[in-house]
C-alpha cells in the first residue's frame, strides 16, 4: 500500500496538479503504512532498518521546496511516527546541477519531483542543510560530489559508531 501511494506521488502524467496539502498528506499516509507494516515489525525483531528517505526529506521537499508550514510537518511527524526517529541520517550532498545531471543520465523516466526547476532544488538543498545544522548529532553530511569509493568510505566512517 505504501508503495502504491508513493507511485501516486511520483506520477508526472497526472491530468490534474497535485495540491500541496494533498501531497503532504499522501507522504505521511505512505509513511504511516510503511512504519506499521515494515519498520516497526523489523525493529521489534531487532533488525536494522535503512530508508532511502524519511521525514527529513519531507522537511526538505514539502517544507523547503513547497514552502509548507514546518509546524504542520512537525505535527504530522509526531502524529504518524510518535517518538520513532532515525538514529542516523546520511545526507549525500552535491551541487544541484550535478545531482540533476545524474538523475537524467541514470535512465528511466523522470518523476514529478525530478522534473522540478532549479530554484525548487535550491530550496530543498538549503532545507536539508538547515536540518543538518539543527541536528548535527544525527544528520551527517557526506560529500557525494567525489568518486564512488570516496563516498563509500565516508559512509562507512559515519556508520562505524553504530556498529557494535
Amino acid at each position: 500500500m505504501a508503495e502504491r501511494i508513493r507511485e501516486l506521488l511520483l506520477q508526472t502524467n497526472s491530468e490534474e496538479n497535485l495540491a500541496n496539502h494533498t501531497e503532504i498528506l499522501l507522504v505521511f499516509a505512505a509513511r504511516a503504512q510503511h512504519i506499521s507494516q515494515v519498520i516497526k515489525p523489523a525493529l521489534d525483531e531487532g533488525h536494522w532498518v535503512l530508508c532511502d528517505r524519511f521525514t527529513d526529506a519531507t522537511y526538505a521537499y514539502q517544507g523547503g521546496g513547497r514552502g509548507m508550514s514546518l509546524n504542520v510537518i512537525e505535527w504530522l511527524e509526531c502524529f504518524v511516527q510518535g517518538n520513532l526517529r532515525p538514529d542516523l541520517t546520511l545526507m549525500l550532498d552535491m551541487p544541484i546541477e550535478t545531482g540533476m545531471s545524474r538523475a537524467k543520465n541514470r535512465g528511466g523516466d523522470i518523476d514529478r519531483f525530478e522534473s522540478e526547476h532549479l530554484q525548487f532544488f535550491n530550496r530543498v538543498r538549503n532545507a536539508y542543510l538547515h536540518q543538518a545544522q539543527k541536528n548535527p548529532e544525527r544528520i551527517k553530511i557526506v560529500n557525494a560530489d567525489q568518486p564512488l569509493e570516496a563516498v563509500q568510505k565516508a559512509i562507512i566512517k559515519e556508520l562505524k559508531p553504530l556498529i557494535k
